[in-house]
C-alpha cells in the first residue's frame, strides 16, 4: 500500500499569517489563514479537509461492504460536518456528522442501517479520528 503525503506552510503570526496546503499527487492546492479557520473567510482549512477525507473513505468503504454482501450499489453520497470549537482545552475537532445517501436497490431500510453503521466503525479514517465523536445519518434513496 502506498504512503500517502500531503503538506502546509504557514508564514507570519497566527492571526495575520497565512499559508498553502497540498497534497503531492498535485492534485489539490489550497490557502488558508487565521480566517478560514476561525472564522468565516475565504479559503480552505484543516477541518475540511478532514471532512473530505473522511466523507470519501466512509463512502468506499460503505460501497464495499454492500458489495461483498451481495448488494448492488449505485452510488453512495456522503457529506461531512466538522465541528471545531474553542473548548476549556483550546481549539478542538468536538464532533463529525456523517450525513449519507445511498441508492443500493433491492436492499430494505433495516438491513441498511446495519450496513451504515457498520461501514462508520468500520472506516479506516473514522478508525484513525476514533477519540472524536462521530455521528451518522444514513437515508435510502
Amino acid at each position: 500500500m502506498p504512503t500517502s503525503k500531503a503538506e502546509a506552510q504557514w508564514n507570519g503570526d497566527l492571526k495575520n499569517g497565512n499559508g498553502v496546503m497540498q497534497f503531492d499527487s498535485g492534485s489539490y492546492q489550497g490557502e488558508y489563514t487565521f480566517a478560514s479557520r476561525f472564522e468565516n473567510g475565504e479559503g480552505t482549512n484543516p477541518e475540511e479537509l478532514i471532512g473530505a477525507a473522511h466523507a470519501g473513505c466512509y463512502s468506499m468503504a460503505l460501497s464495499n461492504e454492500l458489495a461483498e454482501a451481495g448488494h448492488d450499489p449505485q452510488s453512495v453520497d456522503t457529506r461531512a460536518e466538522v465541528t471545531f470549537e474553542v473548548t476549556d482545552d483550546g481549539p478542538a475537532i468536538t464532533g463529525i456528522k456523517l450525513i449519507t445517501e445511498a441508492n443500493i436497490p433491492g436492499i430494505d431500510n433495516n438491513t441498511f442501517q446495519e450496513f451504515a453503521e457498520g461501514a462508520k466503525e468500520g472506516c479506516p479514517v473514522s478508525k484513525a479520528l476514533a477519540g472524536t465523536n462521530i455521528t451518522l445519518e444514513a437515508t435510502l434513496k
